[in-house]
């Protein structure tokens, strides 16, 4: 099956993370990388890669990126497997990977995540698992507030296994990408929805708050030491930037 797969992942200033994802990617013959135009060196840590083919494409919305590196890249594989730069395949999951033998029915795999703080897997991280495995013309990406969403026309099913999700660029770049992300999910969160955590985000202060208490209290995350503060600390800045850009567009109307 791993000769079916073509990994895929798109980069930004990721120095300090695509070398740690292509170097769990050695069994792939062929790996796309989408560059939307990097000041840094991860050009060059790709190129120290035979097996990447780079491309570069000026950066308009996650999908459409997406779009094109899936479909415009020239794949010849029968699977497409998206990755983050800063996402690590674990040796058990690459095993499952190559045991894998999809259904004609199956035109996608959910892939799960063990967050990581600088190196150290945390028990509190949330991050949710995302639809990575895709069948080459069956699948597509959808713009859904500040990132993508994948979709797919038949069943989908999830991998047993997770990869490790570890980003270790700067604090710096962090927020900056936070301000960006929250302006566009102020924009998702206002043109509708349903379900208790919209609601908690559009109508309440509390979405904040409450996910620190989420992370610090019922994930343990207070038990972790620094590592484990300091993402529950992250989180709870997304959220509260998430509602400054919502009481913002609110109190701009006004």
């Amino acid at each position: 099956m791993l000769e079916e797969i073509t990994p895929v992942i798109l980069t930004f200033d990721e120095a300090p993370n695509i070398g740690r994802c292509l170097e769990r990617l050695a069994w792939a013959k062929d790996i796309v990388v989408v560059d939307s135009g990097s000041s840094d060196e991860t050009v060059q840590i790709c190129g120290r890669h035979p097996q990447v083919r780079l491309f570069t494409r000026p950066f308009d919305t996650h999908a459409a990126q997406w779009n094109f590196a899936i479909t415009e890249t020239g794949i010849a594989s029968a699977w497409i497997l998206s990755l983050d730069a800063d996402y690590m395949l674990t040796k058990p999951l690459v095993e499952e990977l190559a045991a894998l033998r999809p259904a004609a029915s199956s035109d996608g795999y959910w892939l799960g995540f063990r967050y990581a703080v600088m190196g150290r897997v945390l028990r509190s991280g949330i991050y949710p698992p995302v639809l990575a495995l895709l069948r080459r013309g069956k699948s597509r990406y959808l713009q859904d507030g500040h990132t993508q969403r994948a979709v797919v026309d038949g069943a989908s099913g999830k991998l047993v296994n997770r990869a490790i999700h570890d980003d270790q660029k700067s604090l710096a770049r962090w927020l900056r990408s936070q301000h960006a992300y929250a302006v566009l999910e102020a924009e998702k969160l206002e043109s509708g929805g349903g379900g208790m955590k919209r609601w908690l985000r559009s109508r309440t202060p509390l979405a904040a708050p409450l996910m620190a208490a989420y992370c610090l209290i019922w994930r343990g995350g207070i038990l972790e030491g620094p590592s484990g503060w300091y993402y529950a600390a992250q989180r709870t800045l997304a959220e509260a930037m998430i509602s400054a850009a919502l009481l913002d567009r609110r109190l701009r109307r006004r």
